[in-house]
């Protein structure tokens, strides 16, 4: 019971001291909003870039031209050396003749000179999907190798250069969102340290009195987690309304089809979540380092 009563006075002290000591509670909050929303843009901006990269990789496929001359039997043989590879992760055989009708169906100046040809001048192939683009070159150095293949493709060069800069750029974001949250902690620590410095003879009356170190901080933990509350709404709704406007504007992607944004439910609803979660994990923290210099001893 008295645990509870503990609890229950800290959380209303907590409240009471952030209307009496307002305007240093609007400080700490407004720290708390604009480096929340910040830490929103590169959330956002890091899952679009991995979904982006998880897309491209999705797509990604490896084709393998057969020679003309080879029969059903080699075919099937090429067929089990292919997946007998650790990375093929798919295989799908698709023969001249299809190829042929897909490519007139396409456009019909090629359906005119297909039809115009004696020969079919298309090659037999096999489209495959990797389960790893890192060893996209070694798969397909392999492949060429094998007896009745006569070229490999994959957009080589080009789709590793993409796929690299990608990674780099999610590794720079993620980097700049864990900078944020130290900073948000940092700020909001020093930010409270002048409301706790306004009070410091208050709290050393509570300790001459005999009051706990806990029932002391408890308060001030509680402060820390209202203000990260507070300061997470702005943030969440410019995360939710600015996303989904974006997405509308941008029409789900980025200068071509090939860069998908993430559809905006349920993803910013998880990017408010964690926004509200960090900013009032953050305040708590950047309380307790702040209360606890005046409890030592």
């Amino acid at each position: 019971m008295r645990a509870i009563r503990i609890f229950g006075r800290s959380i209303r002290d907590a409240f009471k001291s952030v209307l009496r000591n307002f305007s240093l509670s609007i400080a700490s909050i407004m720290c708390t909003t604009i480096t929340l929303i910040l830490v929103s843009v590169a959330v956002v901006c890091a899952a679009n870039i991995e979904n982006a990269t998880k897309s491209i990789e999705d797509e990604l496929s490896i084709v393998v031209y057969l020679n003309s001359s080879v029969t059903e039997e080699e075919i099937e043989n090429i067929r089990a050396d292919i997946e007998s590879q650790e990375n093929v992760a798919d295989i799908t055989f698709k023969s001249k003749t299809e190829w042929k009708e897909e490519m007139s169906a396409y456009d019909d100046t090629f359906e005119t000179v297909l039809n115009y040809l004696d020969e079919n001048p298309l090659m037999d192939s096999f489209i495959l999907k990797v389960n790893d683009v890192e060893h996209l070159s070694e798969t397909s150095e392999y492949i060429k190798s094998i007896t009745g293949v006569d070229t490999v493709k994959y957009g080589e060069g080009m789709v590793e250069d993409i796929v690299s800069a990608f990674d780099v750029v999610e590794k720079i974001v993620v980097v700049v969102v864990i900078a944020l949250i130290f900073v948000t902690a940092f700020l909001i620590s020093n930010t409270i340290k002048l409301t706790i410095f306004s009070r410091r003879n208050a709290i050393e009356i509570m300790r001459l009195v005999g009051a706990s170190n806990i029932s002391i901080k408890l308060p001030f933990i509680f402060e820390g987690f209202i203000i990260g509350l507070i300061g997470a709404i702005i943030p969440i709704c410019v995360t939710i309304y600015g996303y989904v406007i974006l997405y509308d504007v941008l029409n789900g992607h980025v200068f071509s089809n090939m860069i998908v944004l993430i559809k905006p439910f349920n993803f910013v609803l998880f990017v408010s979540l964690a926004l509200v979660i960090l900013g009032a994990i953050v305040g708590m923290i950047g309380s307790m380092r702040a209360v606890g210099k005046y409890l030592k001893i």
